[in-house]
């Protein structure tokens, strides 16, 4: 029986430091055939000059826009029957991409995601900090007690993807989840699909990364953004900081609150002023 091919669609803005081993290691995939789509969001370092020179993909290019406009872009022109959708500062086991669509491929699902997420940098201080801040099970990108249904869609037919038009592209961060709530669906966990996913490493990535997340859909409108800024002031960061400090024995974790809390709470007030919700 002839096997689906498959399209891996890369959104990249200024991502000359990790496009390249994402897309070696998906070159390494056991799964085939394999179509490689990077969409260049309007970069404004060496990305686009990077990609140029790589042999075996589609570069798409638009003008920057954010990752969910670009992932729709990279789904329009892709000629896959399921897509991928995935980071470009990702990294993945040679068998990620077989295992993660198996249950799309033998008919279980329309679409999955991985729970086999790793931390690349899990060694580095600032990385480390990234996620005591986010509460996550050491080692990994995500909670302990993590479900085995989620709303970001990682794999996904392609004809449900363009049955509701894609992602939604104005709602900042959560764009990925916008997919779910079109579909009404969640997508399932495909076991044994293990990636790499590299955390902030510097305290200015950590800045830049808080303040692009803290542009999202708040549950209580405006009410919540509120709350959140509260919670991100200097006060509350420095409390949380101490606590957090003390508990994992790990000073920086002070400077790194104030750092985070501060680019979310500059996050939140950027949609307060109307600025376009884009990376």
């Amino acid at each position: 029986m002839k096997r689906p091919m498959i399209s891996v669609i890369i959104p990249a803005y200024n991502e000359e430091r990790d496009i390249i081993r994402c897309i070696d290691s998906l070159k390494n995939q056991t799964y085939k055939p394999l179509e490689l789509i990077v969409v260049d969001d309007g970069s404004t370092d060496k990305t686009r000059k990077v990609l140029k020179k790589v042999k075996g993909i589609r570069l798409l290019r638009q003008e920057h826009r954010g990752p969910g406009a670009a992932r729709n872009k990279g789904a329009k022109k892709a000629k896959g029957e399921i897509l991928v959708f995935v980071d470009a500062d990702m990294t993945f086991h040679r068998q990620f991409i077989k295992r993660l669509t198996r249950p799309i491929r033998e008919g279980k699902a329309i679409g999955t995601f991985s729970k086999e997420e790793y931390m690349e940098n899990p060694k580095n201080r600032w990385a480390g900090n990234w996620s005591i801040n986010r509460g996550w099970q050491e080692g990994r990108m995500h909670p302990k007690d993590y479900p085995d249904t989620q709303r970001v869609f990682r794999a996904i037919l392609k004809e449900k993807f363009d049955s509701v038009g894609g992602f939604d592209t104005n709602v900042g961060y959560t764009d990925d989840w916008t997919l779910s709530k079109k579909l009404r669906k969640e997508a399932i966990a495909a076991p044994g699909a293990i990636f790499y996913h590299r955390s902030p490493d510097s305290l200015s990535e950590a800045f830049r990364q808080a303040k692009w997340m803290a542009q999202r859909p708040y549950k209580l409108g405006i009410l919540g953004r509120g709350i959140t800024m509260a919670r991100t002031s200097l006060p509350i960061s420095l409390i949380v900081g101490v606590v957090k400090a003390a508990r994992y024995k790990t000073p920086s974790f002070i400077l790194f609150k104030i750092v985070v809390d501060f680019a979310s709470f500059l996050g939140i007030t950027r949609m307060f002023v109307g600025r376009q919700r884009v990376k």
